[in-house]
């Protein structure tokens, strides 16, 4: 999925909110407990262990910063099929006996690629653990990339990248990513670029998978019926072996300033805009992020409880659904506004979002909106930790981008203290009605002069739809 696409389902992939109202009603818990336990192997592998009894199952989640960050120019979508591909077969076994192996356990085993870092995860019955492991071990060190597998897997990817093209707000995210992030690896689909994906040979993937499928560059989650006793003797004897190696430091180009409004239009014979207006945002190391999560959900985050639903739909009827979304990495991601609206329609809409970012600037939020955002994001943050494959991702999560073990516990605090000042000043800091990307796709004779569309401001046309992330 796009980065963007993405946050138009959902904002949970990386917003870390949870459920429980409890935790929200409760004084604040003692910022000793933690997730898990953290160890590390001799080999630089970090690995973190929580013991959950209630099911007999087990969960390994690995996490490689082996993401579209380290995909190389020219090439882009490299990072993806790497991991798309270590289940399509091993020195000793084939995509079908891999399959074949894991239907007989019952288990699940799946590799994705992803923006920061990829991932390649397994859920077993404790009493199957061994040969799942063993399965897990050999997808992770002995991947094929056989020529032929490969050419499969890069028809499906490319075959899907053109079937996107016939989705209007894929292609609105897609040129809104390349035209704000340039040649910055962020700026292409997770899983790559027509012109990417020909360029890879299995020799690029071997090679990339050997660079950086690395344990002194990965964090293992394991979570589940085990004792740490039984969880330390099957993490040395699976992932011991695995050699360490030097990582290359990544060569990223910059990202391209935005100094003025700039529009993008693409003509397309539909009778909605498909509409994304942002700018750059923010790292998810930056202290912000936690103002930024408030703020946003007042602006357009909170479904109807936000400003831009209220004003857009419920009081213009201009558009169905609008919404908005930081979506911070290791790298700045974006901030942007997505929403559907009527062609002719296309102009209002639009300067209804930059009235709403600048009243967010301008003035402090309300005693009501900063209180309802508040008892949202702490009351359900639980969420994100209310079942095995959900608590490994929290800790890789936590770990992967330094949040510390204790984060849970933490976060409630980080949220109730923020009072209306901050959030207004964040969002002046963060959000610029004067500077920036405005990318329309619909039906050009139907919708009215759009800013720099027309003129002063340096927008711009397309008539043909290039690519964007996904995923």
């Amino acid at each position: 999925m796009d980065r963007l696409i993405k946050f138009l389902s959902c904002w949970a992939v990386i917003a870390l909110v949870w459920t429980g109202a409890a935790l929200a009603a409760s004084p604040p818990q003692a910022s000793s407990q933690v997730l898990g336990v953290r160890e590390k192997l001799p080999n630089g592998l970090v690995w973190l262990f929580s013991e959950q009894s209630g099911l007999p199952l087990v969960t390994v989640k690995l996490l490689v910063k082996a993401g579209t960050l380290q995909d190389p120019q020219g090439k882009e979508g490299l990072a993806n099929l790497t991991a798309s591909l270590l289940m399509s077969g091993t020195k000793k076994r084939t995509a079908a006996q891999i399959a074949e192996e894991l239907d007989f356990l019952g288990a699940k085993l799946g590799a994705e690629g992803g923006d920061d870092f990829a991932q390649l995860s397994l859920t077993a019955l404790k009493k199957d653990l061994a040969p799942g492991l063993e399965l897990f071990q050999d997808v992770l060190l002995n991947p094929a990339f056989a020529p032929p597998e490969v050419s499969r897997k890069r028809a499906q990817i490319l075959a899907s990248l053109t079937s996107d093209e016939d989705e209007p707000m894929v292609v609105a995210s897609r040129t809104f990513n390349k035209d704000l992030f340039g040649a910055f690896p962020y700026g292409h689909p997770v899983r790559g670029t027509k012109e990417g994906l020909a360029a890879v040979t299995p020799k690029d993937l071997s090679e990339f998978h050997r660079r950086y499928w690395r344990p002194n560059n990965a964090i293992l989650c394991v979570a589940g019926d085990l004792t740490l006793e039984e969880a330390q003797k099957w993490v040395a004897r699976i992932f011991g072996p695995w050699q360490a190696g030097e990582i290359p430091a990544a060569k990223l180009p910059p990202i391209p300033p935005l100094s003025a409004p700039k529009v993008v239009m693409i003509n397309k014979d539909i009778s909605q805009a498909n509409i994304i207006l942002g700018n750059l945002g923010i790292t998810r190391a930056n202290p912000d992020f936690y103002a930024l999560q408030v703020m946003n959900y007042i602006l357009g985050g909170g479904g109807f409880a936000s400003r831009l639903l209220d004003n857009i739909r419920v009081n213009r009827g201009l558009a169905y659904s609008v919404s908005s979304q930081f979506n911070p990495g290791l790298e700045p991601g974006p901030f942007a506004v997505a929403l559907e609206t009527k062609n002719a329609s296309a102009k209002e809409a639009v300067e209804q979002v930059l009235s709403e970012i600048k009243r967010i600037r301008e003035q402090p939020v309300s005693d009501s909106e900063l209180n309802d955002a508040k008892s949202f994001l702490i009351g359900s943050f639980p969420r994100k930790m209310d079942a095995l494959s959900k608590r490994a991702w929290l800790m890789g999560y936590a770990e992967f981008y330094g949040l510390g073990l204790d984060y849970p516990w933490r976060y409630p605090e980080l949220i109730r203290n923020l009072t209306a000042g901050e959030i207004q000043k964040a969002a002046w800091k963060y959000l610029h009605p004067d500077k920036f990307l405005l990318v329309v796709v619909g039906k050009k004779s139907e919708i009215p002069p759009l800013f720099g569309a027309a003129s002063p401001s340096g927008g711009e046309e397309k008539k043909d739809v290039q690519k964007k992330t996904d995923n």
